[in-house]
């Protein structure tokens, strides 16, 4: 396969909050599809494949048409799946790989070309992701929006569950960002990301990405002006079911 650019959407039927997500009916489709097809829209991606480990899943992708990849039960994350579904492909080293999670059935397609952009402009940029400025006020609390704290060259410092950063002086004012479950990575860096021992912090906040920058890896935010919904429960699949009833 000589593309340069592909999109893998790791997905998994097992989840503590909302077992079968991906399988869940949203208007007539599975969320899945939702994901897949909005993945398509995307004028830079000219492949796109979901990594799942269950049979269920990959029948379900299969059914609507599209590409589907059987991977490992074990991964300890998303990328880890991602990266096994990779080798499948032949990539060459400098390919980039988006991530795009598949609980977020009504994220932009411009998301794509927004995450791929600095390992375009810039080789030495192995990994990118998305972030965006919180404009609720719950989000700024919750633990299921991860906040994102960065340098002046863009590139993040840290990610928490936790609110950061904190404001000690209550006459300041700070602006707070959430990471998007958005990613691009240079499929030689799925190698490289793939073997290295959890991190300390990763496993304490349940946030693969800090595994990159617990080993000294630098990832580049890009600040998005779209938001996007992660469904996480029930409850949030409604709100999106809300939202695409609206738009009809």
């Amino acid at each position: 396969m000589k593309r340069k650019i592909v999109c893998i959407i790791p997905s998994r039927y097992e989840s503590s909050r909302f077992p079968g997500k991906p399988l869940a009916d949203l208007c007539g489709k599975p969320m899945i599809q939702h994901v897949y097809e909005r993945v398509t829209k995307a004028k830079a991606i000219p492949y796109v494949a979901v990594a799942t480990d269950d049979q269920r899943i990959f029948e379900a992708v299969k059914k609507f048409g599209g590409n589907a990849i059987m991977t490992a039960a074990t991964h300890r994350s998303g990328t880890d799946r991602i990266a096994e579904a990779v080798k499948t492909l032949n990539l060459p080293a400098d390919a980039i790989v988006v991530n795009i999670q598949g609980d977020q059935p009504i994220f932009e397609p411009a998301h794509v070309d927004e995450v791929i952009q600095p390992l375009i402009d810039d080789p030495s940029i192995n990994i990118s992701t998305l972030i965006y400025k919180i404009i609720i006020d719950e989000e700024i609390t919750h633990p299921n929006a991860v906040k994102v704290v960065f340098d002046h060259q863009n590139f993040a410092v840290y990610f928490s569950r936790a609110t950061i950063p904190y404001v000690r002086n209550k006459n300041l004012k700070a602006d707070y960002y959430k990471h998007h479950g958005i990613y691009a990575y240079r499929r030689d860096f799925l190698d490289t990301f793939t073997k290295l021992p959890e991190g300390k912090l990763e496993k304490l906040e349940a946030l693969e990405q800090l595994r990159a920058l617990e080993y000294g890896y630098k990832i580049k935010v890009v600040i998005t002006l779209h938001d996007s919904v992660e469904v996480d429960n029930k409850l949030e699949l409604e709100r999106v079911r809300r939202i695409l009833m609206t738009k009809k």
